[in-house]
């Protein structure tokens, strides 16, 4: 019976660790960023494993900056641009370096994918060639069309998680319990 107990305190302690950081990383925080120009409002959506504390479009320069907190060493996070307010080549810099993301784009939107480390605070600018431009109809009302699903943080799914934490370890118990009655 102590090698039972042994073995399920064990598994707690080895189990939940290294499933622990897979939950935190997973994580996606929704941000919704409403852009005001023109007298309509553009909204350009984020999921990310990192916060977002506060964003400026500057139409002068064709640039959208998104100021980053994070506490993650491995930041992950997808952008949705409207093509109506920032489109063309993009160009990206990330703390005032040059950085490539993935991209993808329709007609109407801009996938970006971004994939970065570095602790504490980020700033990414976003340069575009064209803004606010071609609008017949307001952007709320522009449905997003993507030639496949963008990508999202989310990748595990919580239940999975609970799974993993709370079924298996008890599962591996209970046939432990039986192994070692048989025995006796």
């Amino acid at each position: 019976m102590k090698s039972f107990l042994f073995i399920f305190v064990a598994l707690i302690f080895v189990v939940t660790p290294v499933y622990g950081q897979l939950l935190s990383d997973a994580t996606g925080l929704v941000n919704r960023l409403d852009v005001e120009l023109g007298g309509q409002i553009f909204e350009v959506k984020t999921v990310s494993n990192f916060d977002i504390r506060d964003y400026e479009f500057d139409e002068d320069e064709k640039r959208l900056s998104i100021f980053i907190s994070s506490g993650l060493a491995n930041n992950l996070g997808d952008l949705i641009i409207p093509q109506s307010l920032l489109g063309g080549n993009m160009t990206f810099y990330l703390n005032d370096q040059e950085y490539f993301p993935k991209t993808s784009e329709t007609e109407r939107v801009t996938f970006v994918t971004l994939n970065f480390t570095g602790f504490g605070d980020n700033q990414l600018d976003v340069f575009g060639t064209t803004y606010f431009f071609g609008l017949t109809e307001k952007p709320d009302d522009i449905p997003i069309e993507s030639p496949s699903e963008p990508k999202h943080v989310e990748t595990v799914d919580d239940s999975a998680i609970w799974f993993i934490l709370i079924v298996v370890p008890i599962g591996i118990t209970a046939i432990s319990v039986i192994i070692i009655k048989k025995r006796h």
